[in-house]
């Protein structure tokens, strides 16, 4: 697949995921769970009696700052990765929606009679579940705004 035409269909999607999106869908993953809550919980309620220890307001207060600030940088590039998956796979799932259904009003009104149901029915079939194979590296030429309709293939 060429990357300097945009990515229309299930079908030209690359099934081939990399380490970078496998561990950021498994970050997403983690971070929604209710465990990941408790533990960042757990790490406040570990942090707040450490003031006794370390006896310096500022310090005290760095530690808290520093730690939060760089999870919270690291979870934002993990969880807009896997958000960026997803909306391009709703978007491929559209486009086959929208390609299935202009093909079926067109077989409706008897305007076309070469459109190809069996090959729509495919792509259809292949969008359900597509987050699985959505990629951010394979897919760069399509971007959320760019959408076709469904007249134009």
């Amino acid at each position: 697949m060429s990357d300097s035409r945009p990515v229309l269909k299930p079908s030209e999607v690359s099934s081939r995921v990399g380490f970078f999106d496998r561990f950021a869908g498994w970050a997403a993953l983690i971070a929604s769970r209710a465990l990941f809550f408790v533990f960042c919980l757990l790490l406040i309620v570990l942090w707040a009696p450490s003031i006794l220890i370390l006896g310096s307001i500022d310090t005290w207060q760095l530690i808290i700052n520093t730690a939060t600030t760089i999870i919270t940088f690291l979870m934002v590039a993990l969880l807009q990765n896997s958000q960026t998956r997803s909306d391009q796979a709703v978007q491929h799932k559209l486009n086959a929606l929208a390609d299935g259904l202009a093909d079926v009003m067109a077989h409706l009104a008897g305007v076309d009679e070469d459109c190809d149901l069996r090959r729509d029915l495919q792509e259809l079939r292949e969008a359900v579940g597509l987050e699985e194979h959505e990629s951010t590296a394979g897919n760069r030429a399509n971007g959320s705004n760019e959408s076709r309709t469904a007249t134009s293939r």
